[in-house]
């Protein structure tokens, strides 16, 4: 009598996921972002000068499209399957011990930096491929991406020889170099689920969101009073704009044209562009404000120096003009008060070097609701319409 064979184990494959929902794993993983998001606004505020938002940024990026990695894997690989939660867990070790480096990782902790960095990259990319057995197209598109990867890492390792200028080079252009990989090696190859891939960006702009109010509790350690609350409410609603201006109509919009986008090319482009591209000025705008609105609780009656309120205002208006090109990428609309307000925080940098940071902080929200009042009202029909459309059309 024979014994009968053992249930294989399933290997691990790629299934394009069917539904919308975001995994308690995924969730899990975004904590650690929250920690690289924090350290990065450490980073530029402890050093507030040129050198030091150039280098915020430039580890922010290095980050951000770490995390964007996972974004895509998470769409296409099951994240319930045993094997992908320890290979993410192992990711998430080596992605804390990077947080934990961006202090220094343009001193001395640079090389471990490097290490942490690689072991992030190249999980994701073995879980990738090891998924892509019976998918040519993505195996193809995974080998250009692992060359330029390693390539990124190795600049990044070298940087941490280097400084002054040729440090940040270094920097720069491993960031380039990984951003413009899907430019290189092309998009045919790409799978995701739309509605779970807008959702976790849009998760993760919330998590940058929560890095300005991190910033308001740390700025207020200097002492609350009648100053310090009133700059916190007033931080509190600067953070709500932002969320407001995405989340009231932005995000529906975006999120059911990426699902009406043809499958193939033209959904994995407009995902790139739309979603792994435009949400870094986003987040990178936020983190800025973050910085600014971190200055702004530490001396509520004095001016902002120059470089915080470059941080504050600039960030402000980076997001702004993300969303500008997050429109028009997605809807082919120019949406010019959103430009315009923009420019009117950009214009404010020099009246906020001479006021007390409360004024231009009382400026700044005074803009922002202006703002979301006059899309309200200008848009109102067509808001209701979208809204109503929206939210009772289920995205595929």
């Amino acid at each position: 009598m024979t014994n009968p064979a053992a249930p294989r184990t399933p290997r691990l494959h790629a299934t394009l996921r069917h539904d919308n929902r975001v995994t308690p794993l995924e969730l899990f993983f975004d904590l650690v972002f929250v920690l690289a998001l924090t350290q990065c606004t450490a980073l530029m505020a402890h050093n507030p000068t040129w050198e030091g938002l150039a280098q915020g940024l430039l580890v922010l990026g290095v980050l951000w499209w770490s995390w964007v990695g996972y974004a895509w894997l998470t769409s296409v690989v099951d994240p319930e399957q045993v094997l992908v939660r320890l290979i993410v867990f192992a990711a998430m070790a080596a992605f804390l011990v990077a947080a934990l480096c961006v202090p220094e990782a343009f001193g001395d902790r640079g090389l471990l930096f490097a290490g942490a960095y690689a072991i992030v990259r190249f999980s994701q990319l073995a879980l990738f491929h090891i998924a892509s057995g019976d998918d040519p197209a993505l195996r193809r598109s995974l080998r250009g991406l692992t060359a330029g990867t390693a390539v990124g890492v190795g600049l990044i390792a070298a940087a941490s020889f280097a400084d002054g200028l040729l440090q940040g080079g270094l920097w720069a252009l491993a960031l380039v170099l990984d951003v413009g990989e899907p430019f290189v090696f092309g998009s045919e190859g790409w799978r995701f689920s739309p509605g779970h891939f807008a959702e976790r960006h849009g998760l993760i702009v919330i998590i940058a969101l929560g890095e300005s109010i991190v910033a308001i509790g740390v700025g207020s350690q200097v002492g609350v009073d009648a100053g310090v609350v009133a700059a916190a409410v007033l931080g509190v609603a600067v953070a709500a704009a932002l969320w407001w201006m995405y989340f009231d109509v932005v995000a529906l919009v975006a999120e059911r044209r990426l699902a009406q986008a043809a499958p193939g090319r033209e959904a994995n482009e407009m995902a790139r562009d739309s979603f792994s591209y435009l949400h870094f000025p986003m987040v990178a705008g936020i983190v800025l404000g973050a910085v600014g609105l971190k200055k702004t609780l530490g001396h509520v009656d004095e001016p902002l120096k120059l470089v915080p309120a470059v941080a504050l205002l600039g960030g402000l208006a980076l997001y702004l003009f993300a969303h500008v090109a997050f429109r028009w990428r997605n809807m082919h609309r120019f949406s010019t008060q959103r430009l315009v307000t923009a420019g009117v925080l950009l214009a404010l940098i020099p009246a906020a070097v001479e006021l007390d940071s409360l004024v231009t902080l009382g400026i700044v929200v005074a803009v922002l609701v202006g703002l979301i009042v006059y899309e309200m009202v200008h848009f109102a029909e067509l808001r209701r319409r979208v809204r109503r459309e929206l939210t009772e059309e289920p995205v595929a």
